[in-house]
């Protein structure tokens, strides 16, 4: 009750998954294992010739679509004064920076259009994965896919991420936009050849609106960001690369060197799909907090009812609305929530003000650009001290909870802090 009035009143809070289940790696929750995870990384790899082709980005990773592990000692600094006390070694995962979207959303949103396209391929017998993949490239298969529709609803990034790879194939793209997203991606998506069509409501409306659209079309495919299988563990993959990165650095990530996560959240699908591989890689040795703006904390609102995706923010008197367009989402996915009660650390809200400070401060300190919402997991660094607390010193207290109970208060000079910037590398100079 008292997390649920704090959000009520639009406070800061820090809340802890009281459903949280110890669990070895590859383990299989509720039906859902390392099978899925892998199938979706073979099903990139499959692709990355015809992406490197397509996508002259990508290049210089052979199309393979990955971002870097950055150490940022600035910022870490900067944070220290600010009295976060951090322990351990602070990194960027800068997903802002992959390439075709600029967001954590490429490795999902570009999975699912991937898996679209075999799955036409396959019905239209031109496609079949022992081929050579760069034969997509050709007229042929433009031909085939324009064809076919992908839709999607969303409040920026997914849309770039569905809209971009899907014209890039050649399948007539829509993306269906809500009033949050910022005239810059409508304007990317529409340079491209993606149809974009605006709502005056929120992203659910959206997502509604075009689920409507796509199920009056028999050649149209849904990209389904509330319940999408195959969006969750497109984002899965980003484990598999975070622990070779990390072997690379020689880090480790075990019982004496705990290895914690902040990453900002919309609907919950590419947090909800980064927790769920970090779980399979490195068991109870990944702590996975979720970052949300206080007037938009739709997953920890759902996770701390009990409710999921049956109560939205508007419910308990919040707006939705947020400077951080990616994460201005009412409702959960419900997909997310149902598989993060056993494995999320926790969540945290962050205020408006404070993103755009930290985005400031990144791109001062470190010279790297983001979007105001990928800078939310950086206030989760002001709560991984024992020592550091708010004003009533609650928020305090519950990360000091958190440590003790999981036994790693010995071991947090040895830790490992990463915060996910998720998007903000294609944004406009200006």
């Amino acid at each position: 009750m008292d997390v649920m009035k704090r959000l009520e009143n639009r406070q800061e809070v820090l809340w802890l998954n009281p459903g949280w289940e110890s669990m070895k790696p590859r383990s299989v929750v509720d039906g859902y294992g390392f099978v899925p995870i892998k199938a979706a990384q073979n099903r990139m790899m499959r692709f990355i010739r015809y992406i490197a082709r397509a996508f002259p980005e990508t290049e210089k990773r052979a199309g393979v679509i990955e971002s870097s592990l950055i150490e940022i000692p600035h910022m870490r600094q900067w944070l220290n004064e600010c009295g976060a006390s951090i322990k351990g070694r602070l990194f960027l995962k800068d997903d802002a920076h992959l390439p075709i979207a600029g967001s954590v959303k490429a490795r999902g949103g570009i999975h699912e259009v991937m898996k679209i396209a075999e799955y036409v391929g396959q019905k239209e017998d031109k496609l079949w994965p022992a081929d050579d993949y760069t034969k997509i490239d050709s007229d042929e298969f433009r031909q085939m896919y324009s064809r076919y529709t992908i839709q999607v609803g969303s409040t920026g990034n997914l849309g770039i991420s569905i809209g971009r790879m899907a014209a890039r194939l050649g399948f007539r793209a829509i993306v269906h936009m809500s009033s949050d997203a910022k005239q810059w991606k409508k304007d990317l998506l529409r340079s491209e050849g993606v149809i974009v069509k605006e709502y005056q409501g929120d992203y659910s409306e959206a997502v509604a609106a075009g689920r409507r659209e796509s199920a009056s079309d028999e050649r149209s495919f849904f990209v389904d960001d509330e319940n999408s299988e195959e969006l969750f563990f497109g984002y899965a993959t980003a484990a598999l690369r975070v622990k070779a990165q990390l072997r690379r650095l020689k880090i480790r990530a075990d019982g004496e060197h705990p290895l914690f996560l902040y990453l900002p959240c919309g609907v919950g699908g590419a947090p909800g799909g980064i927790t769920f591989g970090f779980r399979q890689m490195f068991g109870d040795h990944a702590h996975c907090f979720f970052a949300e703006p206080v007037e938009a904390p739709c997953f920890l609102l759902g996770m701390a009812s009990g409710k999921g995706s049956d109560i939205c923010v508007q419910d308990i008197g919040l707006t939705g609305k947020t400077m951080a367009d990616g994460l201005a989402v009412a409702r959960a996915s419900s997909f997310s929530c149902a598989r993060m009660k056993k494995m999320m650390s926790g969540a945290f809200t962050v205020a408006d003000e404070k993103m755009a400070l930290y985005q400031k401060k990144i791109r001062d300190l470190e010279k790297i650009r983001l979007e105001p919402s990928a800078c939310a997991g950086f206030e989760g660094l002001l709560l991984a001290s024992e020592y550091q607390s708010n004003e009533d010193g609650k928020r305090g207290d519950v990360w000091k909870e958190y440590i003790e109970s999981h036994g790693l208060t010995p071991f947090l000079d040895q830790a490992t802090h990463i915060v996910w910037g998720t998007g903000g590398g294609l944004m406009p100079e200006e």
